[in-house]
């Protein structure tokens, strides 16, 4: 059906698509048009990496897990979320993590946006060396342990969707004995050559050492 662009920014662009249904009758949607990004659980023994930071569209500043947008690419395609989720884990805590673990893709916001989010488990974490938050960015790290960061979610303190998401997906796995007490997760298969995530991969957890290896 018709679809006209209302407005084309850095990260997002606003459509106005026509759709219509069954019956015949027609509607205007307005559609946040989104490259996608990627959330990363990043846990140190019990311990999870969070980052403080102002969000102006909520007016407030947020105690989140790390994330940040996938790169949109001149050929029109956008970056592999695996390598957003390192550059992003580098880039916010200064951190790497030798394991890393596909937790679930998931829509942030379906009903007006195209977003869809991965969200990552990171282990075996080590000094970056290079991480660097952007420009525009004022970030301060901090360790929670993982037990607190489950109340810290029912009390509200933290109060971002994909921190909730990923902080609660944890506590399951840590409640499952997926994942010992050093942060290490059970039953992770040997590295592979195969693409990470696969192409059209369907969201279901996968362990692997490095999430571009």
């Amino acid at each position: 059906m018709a679809e006209r662009t209302v407005y084309e920014g850095r990260v997002v662009g606003l459509r106005i698509e026509t759709v219509e249904f069954a019956d015949g009758s027609r509607s205007e949607r307005e559609i946040v048009h989104h490259p996608g990004a990627v959330a990363i659980v990043a846990l140190d023994g019990n311990e999870v990496v969070l980052v403080r930071q102002h969000r102006a569209p909520a007016q407030r500043i947020l105690l989140e897990i790390p994330a940040g947008t996938r790169d949109p690419r001149p050929d029109g395609t956008v970056e592999d979320p695996a390598l957003t989720a390192t550059r992003e884990l580098a880039e916010e805590t200064g951190l790497r993590a030798a394991t890393w673990r596909h937790l679930a893709t998931f829509w942030t916001a379906p009903g007006f946006a195209t977003e869809t989010m991965d969200l990552y488990l990171a282990t075996d974490l080590a000094t970056a060396g290079d991480g660097q938050a952007a420009e525009d960015e004022r970030i301060a790290v901090e360790r929670v342990n993982w037990r607190r960061a489950v109340e810290m979610v029912d009390e509200g303190e933290i109060a971002d969707a994909k921190s909730i998401v990923g902080i609660l997906w944890l506590a399951r796995l840590m409640e499952r004995g997926a994942i010992d007490q050093g942060g290490a997760a059970h039953g992770e298969r040997a590295p592979s050559r195969e693409p990470w995530p696969p192409p059209g991969g369907d969201g279901r957890a996968r362990d692997r050492t490095g999430p571009g290896a």
